[in-house]
């Protein structure tokens, strides 16, 4: 029977405040009518969360967009309240398994195949977290979970700096890179947050890929004794014709196996697995080809080191639609990186200004556009039989996008309407 541990209890005999509106907001009051316990929401671009409000509650569960420091999580430690993140919440309340995955990139793919695999090796393994899925609501559905169920946790920086509760048995880090220095102070800042959920690990510890080790190393974090990390040169046989026969998807099934071995499962199986899975959409997946152009859908690269892995998919250099709203970072050095591997940027998003003069500084060929159709319309225009036109923003997409699915969906709509005209010829 679903049921909060007992120190909690008492803080839920009132109803509990429910900071952030989004889908973490609603997977908290799922979870608090599971318990039978009333909930009310508070949100920036709804009701705000006052000092009056305040002081009607116990306890308060807040969504990841609200940062350490936010007013509103001051005002409720202010006022006496408990306040607990998504994720530390659920996991209270979770009787399962956790099996954690974070990283700069590759963690919803390592995520979705995790589960994947282990569904196919007959366990009830369940997606969750910053995939989309919140874990309060997977325990509400769950009513709290088996023993033997595993939660496969996607954490994302903005969860995990500040988890209390979450205890996973096994951490996966897929790499790490610069990303969201709009929120954290500095990438020293951006590793801690992560870090946090490394430092509540349990005994099967952590899987890391290189680039976190040479992180932690020049931090000087004290690396675990026990964790593994994956080595690039490590050949694997049975990937040919699997989403993993490339990078950077290689990557995640090397982090996968490696966790794999440690816990003592047939690779054979695994394999298997990595046959039948297919990745998510959004992720450098080819939407068409017209006139000898290839068009590709990378709009879930949201950062520097994302943009740089696809661009290394290419022979060649490609024309390149990217721009967005800021995350931070050093755009100059992002476009000094990339310059080798595009032929032209069509640049979008309220980025497009600092992108342009990074690339005027690099002498790379760039156009600023209005729009993501102005963007499509000039690479189709400037494009060659042989080219390939890239959507891969490096940037978030909420300047213009409900979100990184909604840029994708626009521009795959965009590259059919000029398949249609190019038939119309």
């Amino acid at each position: 029977m679903l049921s909060a541990p007992a120190f909690l209890q008492p803080r839920l005999r009132r109803p509990v405040a429910v900071l952030g509106a989004g889908v973490s907001g609603g997977g908290v009051l799922a979870l608090l009518r599971a318990l039978g316990v009333g909930g009310v929401t508070y949100d920036e671009r709804g009701t705000a969360f006052t000092p009056a409000a305040a002081s009607g509650h116990d306890l308060a569960v807040y969504s990841p967009g609200f940062a350490p420091g936010h007013a509103w999580l001051r005002l409720a430690r202010e006022n006496g309240l408990l306040c607990l993140g998504e994720l530390d919440f659920a996991s209270l309340c979770w009787r399962g398994r956790v099996v954690a995955v974070t990283g700069t990139n590759g963690k919803t793919t390592l995520t979705e195949f995790l589960t994947h695999a282990l569904q196919a090796a007959g366990e009830p393994a369940f997606a969750t977290g910053n995939i989309g899925r919140p874990f309060t609501g997977l325990v509400a559905e769950r009513s709290g979970g088996a023993p033997r169920d595993i939660a496969v946790c996607e954490v994302s920086s903005f969860q995990a700096e500040t988890l209390e509760h979450l205890r996973p048995e096994s951490v996966l880090w897929t790499n790490f890179a610069e990303d969201h220095l709009e929120r954290h102070a500095g990438m020293a800042d951006y590793f801690a947050a992560k870090w946090n959920l490394v430092a509540r690990a349990g005994s099967h510890a952590l899987v890391a890929g290189p680039t976190v080790l040479r992180q932690a190393r020049e931090l000087g974090r004290p690396w675990p004794a026990d964790a593994l990390v994956t080595s690039a040169d490590a050949p694997f046989e049975g990937l040919a014709g699997t989403v993993f026969a490339e990078p950077p998807q290689t990557e995640n099934y090397r982090l996968a196996a490696a966790w794999w071995r440690r816990e003592g499962r047939d690779e054979a199986v695994l394999q298997a697995a990595a046959r039948t899975f297919r990745l998510g959409r959004h992720r450098l997946a080819r939407v068409a080809e017209i006139g000898g152009v290839t068009y590709w859908n990378d709009s879930k690269a949201t950062n520097f080191h994302a943009v740089e892995a696809a661009l290394a998919r290419f022979p060649r250099p490609v024309l390149l639609i990217a721009g967005g709203k800021a995350k931070g970072g050093d755009i100059a050095g992002f476009v000094r990186r990339i310059a080798p591997r595009v032929r032209h940027l069509c640049l979008i998003g309220e980025t497009q200004a600092a992108l342009a003069a990074a690339c005027a500084a690099c002498r790379v060929a760039h156009t600023l556009c209005a729009g993501l159709l102005e963007a499509v319309q000039t690479a189709a225009r400037l494009a060659v039989a042989g080219d390939a036109v890239l959507l891969s923003p490096g940037f978030a997409s909420f300047d213009q996008f409900r979100n990184y699915e909604d840029r994708g969906d626009q521009f795959e709509k965009l590259v059919g309407g000029l398949g249609t005209v190019a038939s119309l010829r």
